[in-house]
């Protein structure tokens, strides 16, 4: 039974289209994004709502008129619906070049979908200085994008929209170092939903319900969840239910290494001598994702998330034909291999999963842990 501490996030995740949509039918815009590269507090101070764009599960039926197959699941579901008019509240798609599929989706939308913009950001590979200088005129020609629709950005609404998810995600990462010193009183799915409310909730309200739920947390008596810690991996989770079958099997999830996890959070913020470059600060040194940076140098980070949380295994956890991820993951095994770390690999579809078959190689996984 979900936890009552998550109410709040349930209910939010649970009807954030018609949620949107009230907030669109006030005069708000609100713009669409895939990839949590993408700075969305240049959109917040711009006057408008980011929210991430959620593909869910489900049959695949109108998208493949319009795009091939063999790419992932979150991004064919969500041209599924927004061809269903169920994202007719966003105003437009702005999204950071990472994943190579996202950024043909946004041209797919923009021929068939509509709205008032629609702009894809180049991202620096490097962290120097021309690095930096590159990013800053991609980002300043994303503020005259958004000023053509309505923007109006100032330096105060930069600095307020950088103080604003800067407290977000200082909570976020709160939460976490709760729950490696396994104390987090929240199922695996009660944390998911905790998070992924928070793409598609109105940040200052979402910052109240973290708040909330901190202080609620402490009044919860101490929590041992049990099971065999390990850590998640991979890009985005849009059915909950395996997290689920990975704790029923006898695993705790500690840890993870997600797109819409950890390392759209970390860090809270970056610095600067004004607002632009604290923005590209921080997006430059963001915990990096395997479009972004070589499978080789994100080992050590994920070996230092293992140590700080206690995790014993790796819980692969890929989206099928998510490219940058496979690719990743030879290299990865091997770095793991030789760390003596045990891992497992999950390929997520469309349609959801298999429970029986899933069940049983979790079951596996966590008995040779154990042994």
């Amino acid at each position: 039974m979900p936890s009552p501490l998550v109410t709040p996030f349930s209910e939010a995740l649970n009807d954030y289209m018609k949620r949107l949509e009230a907030v669109s039918s006030k005069g708000k815009k609100i713009i669409g994004y895939f990839c949590t590269y993408t700075p969305i507090e240049i959109i917040h101070a711009a006057g408008f709502l980011p929210v991430r764009i959620l593909g869910g599960t489900g049959q695949v039926d109108r998208a493949y008129s319009l795009a091939p197959n063999f790419i992932c699941p979150p991004l064919l579901l969500s041209l599924d619906k927004a061809l269903e008019s169920r994202f007719n509240f966003l105003s437009g798609v702005v999204q950071a070049y990472t994943c190579d599929v996202a950024c043909g989706i946004v041209n797919i939308w923009e021929e068939n979908i509509g709205g008032e913009i629609y702009h894809t950001i180049p991202l620096p590979y490097n962290d120097s200085p021309g690095g930096k200088v590159f990013f800053r005129s991609a980002i300043e020609e994303m503020i005259e994008k958004l000023k053509m629709i309505g923007g109006n950005i100032t330096e105060e609404s930069l600095n307020n929209a950088i103080s604003l998810y800067a407290d977000i995600r200082r909570l976020v990462l709160e939460l976490y170092s709760v729950r490696y010193e396994g104390n987090l009183p929240l199922s695996a799915t009660d944390f998911h939903a905790v998070i992924q409310s928070g793409f598609v909730t109105p940040p200052e309200e979402y910052r109240n319900m973290l708040e909330r739920l901190l202080k609620d947390m402490k009044q919860v008596e101490n929590h041992n969840p049990g099971g065999v810690p390990v850590l998640v991996s991979g890009s985005l989770v849009e059915e909950p239910r395996v997290l689920s079958i990975l704790e029923e099997s006898g695993g705790n999830i500690v840890a993870d290494d997600m797109c819409t996890g950890y390392r759209h959070f970390c860090p809270p913020a970056g610095e600067g001598t004004d607002a632009l470059e604290c923005i590209i600060d921080r997006y430059i040194k963001r915990f990096p994702c395997p479009a972004r940076t070589r499978a080789i140098h994100r080992m050590p980070l994920l070996m230092d998330l293992m140590q700080c949380s206690g995790a014993r295994g790796v819980v692969f956890l890929f989206q099928k034909f998510c490219t940058p991820h496979l690719s990743d993951y030879p290299i990865l095994r091997e770095e793991l291999s030789k760390e003596d770390v045990p891992n497992i690999t999950v390929e997520l579809e469309a349609t959801g999963i298999m429970e029986g078959q899933l069940r049983t190689r979790f079951q596996a996984f966590i008995e040779m842990l154990e042994g």
